[in-house]
């Protein structure tokens, strides 16, 4: 015990600090990897892809043109010329603007998780040493339980940088997902794309809220409430990923469409494992 209460006292002065600036580390993780570097290594990088991506929307837009209305080669040339020209006026836009609304993004997403933390925070006892002191006294089993959450806190911690990553190369390949707006045949490839780009940035949100209510209800004694809320803030991105599907379908409103694709779902599981 006396081991253990003296993991857990360095834990959770530790654990505390590595909350604050979380979310703009994943939002931007390439600017904090920069300062890591020493170098302005990873900016550059978005350049590099945006200049390519453009540059494929061009062309492909030219070969469209070339291919169905001169050489009558891809698709009817009786088709009207004005939805090839607004399909590549569309993928332009996004590529372009993109940057922009993700910034609105990643603002709406870091001012709601510090609401959400300073309201979950307004009653967390900071006195740690009584919150040591409590779980010694508990007993043994108390103690490890508490051990185990702040093993589940780290590795929800490198899961954070983990998905700041997948965040920052979703960002950087935007620009060639708008590449397949110019088809329809291939647009839903961008849909594919933009549903993992938000749940990611949504995981991003409940993750972090989670964690700080996991280490709240860990503060004030409740250890198996804590040890919950930290795993199920491991599983957020499978839990996501079971009913965040945006369907690609016409009519029927979103929450129809959530719906049809989450019974697609139970059922296909449902045929598979049969």
């Amino acid at each position: 015990m006396l081991l253990i209460a003296a993991i857990l006292s360095g834990c959770l002065v530790y654990v505390d600090t590595l909350l604050e600036g979380l979310v703009p580390m994943v939002l931007y993780s390439e600017k904090y990897m920069d300062t890591l570097l020493g170098v302005n290594a990873i900016e550059p990088i978005f350049d590099i892809f945006f200049a390519f991506g453009i540059s494929l929307i061009i062309l492909k837009f030219l070969k469209n043109g070339f291919n169905k209305y001169i050489l009558w080669h891809d698709g009817d040339a009786a088709d009207d010329p004005s939805t090839l020209f607004i399909g590549f006026l569309k993928a332009l836009a996004i590529a372009i603007c993109f940057p922009t609304m993700y910034g609105w993004l990643a603002t709406i997403i870091e001012d709601m998780s510090n609401e959400l933390i300073l309201l979950i925070s307004g009653g967390m006892p900071i006195s740690f040493e009584t919150v040591i002191a409590g779980i010694s006294t508990a007993g043994l089993f108390t103690g490890i339980v508490s051990l185990i959450f702040f093993i589940c806190f780290f590795i929800l911690y490198i899961q954070f940088l983990t998905r700041g990553l997948e965040i920052m190369i979703l960002r950087i390949g935007l620009p060639l997902a708008c590449v397949g707006l110019m088809d329809r045949a291939d647009s839903n490839l961008f849909k594919s794309y933009i549903q993992k780009f938000f749940q990611s940035t949504l995981a991003v949100l409940v993750q972090i809220t989670l964690a700080k209510l996991g280490v709240g209800l860990m503060l004030n004694a409740h250890v198996f409430w804590g040890v919950a809320c930290m795993v199920l803030a491991l599983r957020t991105p499978k839990f996501l990923q079971e009913f965040l599907i945006i369907s690609g379908g016409q009519g029927g409103g979103l929450s129809n469409k959530l719906y049809s694709t989450a019974r697609i779902y139970q059922m296909s599981k449902t045929f598979f494992k049969k």
